[in-house]
């Protein structure tokens, strides 16, 4: 018995899963007690699941002295307790204890079988809404040209693609009318699933039909309708992602978290992803996070927007949407900026709805606000933004 334990406390690095069997084993008996009716039976099954452990890595432990060491161990355990060969195992097998298809449960799983503590997950935000505005993976905020199809997300587990039309005749802005999204198959998780969504056309379906994915009642990939035609959610259990899109006017948005390590799980050929590296310098309409305002107080061009007889000025559009944002962050600006460029309401409610999507995904509250900055457009306080803004305001006072 001392060298079946020292093998479970030694720290030795072997190629097979010996260690994780003896760990296992010496988790299954080290609450027993020996003087207490019942031992010999409960201590026979975890020895019976012990070996058939050792009995799964018999190949690839073929070579290991640390393997054969722990089988004879087991043999001459099994004589001084009188067990036999057959009869039940422990139903507590940690094996069996974590669900494949439950990403939150993998960290417990490899804790467990590495018996170190391993750093808890980390969570990656991104967001799409408006014409378009863009928030990163690193929290980098952009507004971009990006007309036609381009991929936001494509790694080894995910792929999303958008694709974005021009919103105003004459302006460079676009906004989003369909998004795809490839949930690509994993393990007996799920087979590959295939999402889309085009304005008028929001479905709480794959496009097979179904709903989810996975086996039976272990739904461990789903679609939920929230708002009928106008919001679902997705939840992919097996990669730890959530997924929400929207339509709002005739346009739609876009929020998904999902583990770092997968995020970042993808090919160099693959680079070209919105939501890792932002969008290509050519494709910039912002400087650093500050938005270029449009000439104010002119009419829209008759025809390019939803509602070309809506004009806005910036103390208008300023003050509908405080109406719904009251931080004045770069979700607001974004709002002022999409009223005054199509004079379409509706990008009020995409820049509110897309502050609430980031406030129940994103893992980081002091985050939730981003702030346009010299930095890139990435966290911070902005001051220099909303000093030009104000003399803006200024300026068109004196003026008006």
């Amino acid at each position: 018995l001392p060298s079946v334990l020292c093998l479970g406390n030694c720290q030795l690095q072997t190629p097979c899963r010996i260690q994780k069997c003896t760990t296992d084993f010496v988790s299954l008996t080290s609450h027993l007690n020996s003087a207490l009716e019942g031992f010999d039976l409960e201590f026979c099954k975890a020895l019976r699941a012990y070996s058939a452990c050792t009995y799964r890595n018999s190949k690839v432990c073929r070579g290991n002295l640390v393997y054969h060491s722990a089988v004879l161990g087991i043999s001459d355990l099994m004589s001084q307790r009188n067990c036999s060969k057959d009869g039940p195992t422990s139903s507590t097998n940690p094996e069996v204890t974590h669900d494949p298809c439950n990403y939150s449960g993998h960290t417990e799983a490899r804790e467990h079988q590495g018996g170190e503590k391993t750093p808890p997950t980390t969570y990656l935000f991104c967001g799409l809404f408006g014409d378009p505005h863009l928030r990163t993976f690193k929290d980098h905020f952009q507004t971009c040209k990006v007309e036609g199809a381009w991929p936001l997300i494509d790694n080894n587990y995910l792929s999303v693609q958008v694709t974005n039309v021009p919103v105003v005749s004459g302006s460079s802005a676009t906004a989003t009318n369909k998004i795809t999204i490839i949930f690509k198959s994993y393990q007996d998780c799920t087979d590959q699933k295939v999402y889309q969504a085009v304005t008028d056309d929001l479905p709480a379906a794959f496009v097979d039909g179904t709903t989810s994915g996975g086996d039976g009642n272990i739904k461990s990939l789903e679609i939920l309708e929230k708002v009928s035609g106008k919001y679902v959610e997705m939840h992919a259990k097996y990669i730890g992602t959530t997924v929400y899109i929207r339509q709002l006017g005739h346009y739609l948005t876009l929020a998904i978290r999902m583990p770092q390590e997968l995020v970042m799980a993808y090919e160099e050929s693959q680079d070209l992803q919105l939501c890792v590296n932002g969008c290509p310098s050519s494709e910039r309409i912002d400087d650093s996070g500050h938005l270029p305002l449009p000439v104010m107080g002119q009419l829209l061009p008759q025809g390019g927007a939803a509602h070309p007889r809506s004009v806005y000025t910036l103390e208008t559009a300023t003050t509908k949407c405080h109406e719904k944002i009251l931080v004045k962050d770069i979700y607001f600006y974004s709002c002022v900026f999409d009223l005054l460029t199509t004079g379409d309401a509706n990008f009020t409610a995409a820049a509110y709805s897309a502050l609430q999507d980031a406030e129940a995904l994103h893992p980081r509250k002091e985050h939730w606000h981003i702030f346009p900055s010299s930095g890139g457009g990435g966290v911070g306080k902005g001051s220099k933004f909303f000093v030009s803004l104000r003399l803006v305001c200024l300026i068109l006072v004196a003026f008006l």
